[in-house]
Order: C-alpha cells, then structure tokens, then sequence
C-alpha cells in the first residue's frame, strides 16, 4: 500500500496535476432495472395503442376529475385512488392519448422504483429477471397505461413488502420506514379491500413488534380514510359499503373461481359469467409453471437462510389471490396482478437456481440455452393473446364512438342524459350524464328520469330483441350503431 501511495505521489509531482480520483461504477444490476423498466414504457407505448379510447371502467374513474363529461355513479366497491394519479391530465385534456402515454412513462418509474428497494436482499440478476418475467405478461403490458387501480396494486404491493423486510433486517433504516407507510396506503388508496389481504403476512410478523405495526396500520388507514369517509356520508356506513360491494361483486363466499381465471388467460378482461372453453394449453402453460417455480424459489431461499426475502413476498402473493379465486364468483385477469409481481420475486430465484445450481460447462450452457428458448416462447404467447385483446378492446370503444356520433345526430348533445344498455361508456363518449334505475349503478328513479325528459335531452338505449321500460314505449326509436335509442319526444321537437 504504501508502494502504491508514493508512486501516485510521484506522477502527481511529476505532471503537476493532482492524482485522479477512480469513482465506482454503479453496479450493473441497477442498469439492467432501469432498462426493464424502459422496455416496459416502450412495450407499452408500441403494443397497446395510445389512441385506445377508454374503456367502461376506465370511462367512471375519468370522469370523476374530467371537466368535460359529468361524473358517473361511483358504486360501492370503487376507490378514488386512480381518480386522483390521472387527475393531473384529465382535469385539464380529454386527450386519451396524452392519459397513456402519461400512464405508461409513470408505472415504468413505479416499477423501477419498487423493484430498486429490494436490491440490498435479492440478487441484481434475480432482480432484473423478476422484473423481466413481471412485465413480460400481457395483463401487465394491457393495464400499464390503463386508468385502472389492479397494476398500481402491485407495484405498492411489491415496494410495501420490500420496505417491511429492509425494516425487519435493519431498523435504523429510515426511508424504508417511510416506503412500509406510503406502500400501505398507495395499496389501500387504489383498493382498500385489496390492500388489507395483501398485508395480511406482514401483519401477522409485526404483532411482537409494535412500531411496525403502528406505522404498517398507519398506512393503511391514511390510504382507506377517504373511502371509509365516503362510505358514512354517501353510503349509509361502513358495513353498508361493504355489504354493498359484496352484493354488486356477487356476493363474497365460497366460490371456486380458479377455472373462470384460467378461462381469462386468453385475453378476456373481463369473465362475467365465465363460460365457455379454456384457452389453448400453451397460453396457460406459465399459469401452472407459476406455483411450482415459486415454490422451488422459496425452498431454495429457506435452505440458504434467506428466507424472509423471498417467502414473504409468496405468502403475500397468496393471500392477495385467495379471494380471487376462492371468494368471488367471477374472474378478470388484473385481480391477479398484485400475486403476479409478489410471485416475480421467488420464481426468478428458482429460475436462476435451475439454470446455475450445480451445472458447469456444456450442461451450464444448455441450461441457459432452454431457459432463453422457453422464454422467448412464452414472450411470443404473450405478444399473440396482447395483440388479440387489444384489437378486441379497440372494437368495442370504436363502437361506443359510433355510436355516440348517432346520438349528436339525433340531437342528443351535452347536457344530455342516458340510461339502459351500456349507458355508463357511451354517455362519457357522448359528453352525457349517465343514470340508471336498475341494477348496481342504480341511481335516479323513474319519477325523476321523465321529469328530466322534460328539461334536458334523455335516450334510453336497448339492444335490439329488447323493449324499452314502461315510460320510453311511446318514445321515437331510432338505431345507433348496434343498438336501439329511444329518444324523448321533446329533444325532437328542439331539434
């Protein structure tokens, strides 16, 4: 050392430059995170169509804090979290484009972010390929840029348990106190229901140690206490909320739900009733790959005395998916999302396991070489049933566009009203309000529809084999798109 000292002195002497200071490089595994969280944006942004009008549930959270359409009834399962993270572009711009590409540049930040926290206890190549195997699903690529709460979920999720296993190794660990708290409550702000069975593991660890559960309720609490809020001054209490969006969920019992989930593998968003044949066993293929590479990676972790890093994350992915699919009677493949990135984690580490455990040489090459090819396999399943959602979506929201354009047509234009079939979409493709008085958005009656008939422009739409109610029958009909509208005899007589 010394040697070494008095030769750097020596050429500074000699050059009269002071001796150059080596920085250390970043290591590459946060390189290799940022770059899948770039590709993740760009996946995004090339594969799932920035101009993709808004979807039905998409249309109600917009337009709580869109200034250009009335707000849509806000039913009893629903949380203003999502409202509020495109509140910054859709309180100002009806720009569904300028809304996606803001969505897909913020979950791949969010993403690099969660997964950065957990670099101190998961390997930089585990990592990054946990994140690779996340992102490389088409439910995450489809609802990245989506004004949807399930992503935004998982993400908080993934951050929260992150923060809770730096707090459990080191308690002198300041940020990771703030990212147990602000995981807890972006969880419980986007879906408190949510929030509350994917924190269920870390509760449990926290009961002999109370500032953890202090700060980890805290979270919670602050991220749910506009919901429990709303529901005393708009939903006749807590338990009536909960009540009701049991109800509007189905009623939450036993149900075995696992069949439907796989029936959505295939590019339904929503399966509800989930009938119908299973998808083909290649598109399903990774879905029981899952559980089993899952569970080899928490053996592995246990065996190595690692074990909170990587069995957390799977009892929390567990207890996130239970009432999925085993609670409620229906499936759509984002309820899954959080167990998704949870389960990242541990199947990433089997992976690597599989493919670098006792092999050397030719076998170590012809590890990596089938894992690359099953990869590249599974990316080109996911690329297929992507390209079929989303031209399916698109047709459905073009329909909406079309057939808003006839109701303008007919004289139905803002400030407008409509009720019956599909209502909720088209009347914010329209520019109308939108009201029902049937069914789980229920909410004008009949008495004050027909007042409204009289003030302001009012169309009640049914498909074609059905009639209108009682009090449109005498209303004129005319088709818009595939449907049939019945228009007040008063916007008429205005036009």
């Amino acid at each position: 050392m010394a040697d070494g000292a008095n030769l750097t002195r020596t050429r500074a002497s000699r050059t009269g430059f002071p001796p150059r200071t080596v920085r250390p490089r970043r290591r590459w595994g946060e390189h290799w995170l940022a770059a899948v969280a770039g590709a993740f944006t760009l996946a995004q942004l090339v594969l799932v169509r920035p101009d993709l009008g808004l979807g039905w549930d998409e249309t109600v959270y917009v337009s709580q804090v869109g200034g250009h359409v009335p707000a849509a009834f806000f039913s009893a399962p629903r949380a203003r979290g999502i409202s509020l993270l495109v509140a910054p572009i859709a309180s100002w711009s009806d720009s569904t484009a300028l809304l996606r590409v803001y969505l897909a540049v913020l979950s791949g930040l969010a993403l690099y972010v969660a997964l950065r926290i957990w670099r101190a206890h998961v390997g930089p190549r585990v990592l990054a390929l946990a994140g690779a195997l996340f992102v490389s699903l088409w439910v995450t690529v489809f609802y990245g840029p989506q004004a949807m709460p399930n992503y935004w979920v998982a993400v908080a999720a993934l951050a929260c348990v992150g923060c809770f296993v730096r707090v459990r190794a080191n308690a002198g660990d300041r940020t990771a106190w703030w990212g147990v708290f602000a995981g807890a409550a972006l969880m419980a702000l986007m879906r408190p229901t949510d929030a509350v069975y994917v924190a269920l593991p870390l509760l449990v660890l926290s009961l002999r140690r109370p500032r953890l559960l202090a700060v980890l309720a805290a979270g919670l609490l602050a991220g749910a206490g506009e919901w429990v809020i709303e529901a005393y001054l708009s939903y006749g209490g807590l338990a009536q909320r909960l009540f009701d969006a049991s109800r509007i969920q189905g009623g939450l019992g036993r149900h075995l739900a696992v069949v439907d989930q796989l029936r959505s593998l295939g590019g339904r968003t929503l399966c509800r009733p989930c009938t119908g044949s299973t998808p083909n066993p290649v598109v399903t293929l990774w879905w029981f790959a899952l559980p089993v590479l899952a569970g080899l990676g928490a053996v592995v972790a246990v065996r190595a005395r690692r074990t909170l890093p990587l069995v957390l994350p799977s009892a929390c992915a567990v207890t996130a998916a239970v009432p999925y699919l085993f609670l409620i009677g229906y499936a759509a493949p984002r309820f899954l999302l959080p167990a998704y990135a949870l389960l990242a984690l541990p199947v990433a580490h089997g992976l690597q396991h599989l493919v670098g455990a006792q092999a050397r040489g030719t076998a170590r090459v012809l590890a990596v070489s089938l894992l690359a090819v099953c990869l590249a396999g599974h990316l080109a399943v996911q690329y297929a049933v992507l390209e079929r959602t989303v031209h399916s979506s698109a047709a459905n929201r073009d329909d909406w566009s079309r057939t808003a354009s006839a109701l303008h047509a007919l004289g139905v234009r803002p400030p407008c009203l409509l009720n019956g079939y599909e209502a909720v979409p088209i009347a914010y493709y329209t520019g109308c309000g939108s009201a029902q008085t049937v069914g789980h958005d229920t909410s004008t009656t009949v008495a004050a529809l027909t007042r409204d008939a009289h003030r302001t422009p009012v169309a009640v739409l049914a498909l074609p084999g059905d009639g209108p109610p009682a009090y449109a029958r005498t209303w004129p009909v005319e088709r818009v798109g595939h449907l049939h509208a019945y228009v007040a005899p008063f916007v008429r007589r205005g036009r």
